[in-house]
């Protein structure tokens, strides 16, 4: 077998141990910077939305958009995952509401519970 073979082996091999739960020698590589105004600005919102929509205070993304401030790792984080996958985050942190089931009546009509 070849190099580039056994190279590729080993890193499926590494792949499936991390899956697996095997995190040793697993390395997460956060950027040193992330572009929030490009990121806010791709998802069309406006600096308050943005703040509501992911749960950081309006002043902190005034304040990394000027450069007065830098994100911390975990927000450097979280803001790359909202830079990849905008949707899945807003999926995961405003989940919709789901209806209230329907009660079958005696009679066999259905009929919506009621909200308080």
């Amino acid at each position: 077998m070849g190099k580039l073979f056994r190279d590729l082996m080993t890193g499926l091999e590494e792949i499936d141990a991390f899956l697996s739960g095997n995190t040793q020698g697993a390395k997460v590589t956060l950027p040193t910077e992330v572009d929030v105004k490009r990121i806010r600005k791709n998802l069309n919102m406006t600096q308050a939305r943005f703040s509501d929509t992911f749960g950081f205070s309006l002043d902190a993304v005034k304040h990394w958009e000027t450069g007065r401030r830098t994100p911390e790792s975990s927000a450097r984080a979280f803001l790359t995952v909202i830079d990849k996958e905008p949707a899945a985050v807003i999926a995961a942190l405003h989940p919709i509401k789901k209806r209230p089931a329907a009660r079958k009546l005696s009679s066999g009509v259905h009929r919506r519970r009621k909200i308080a």
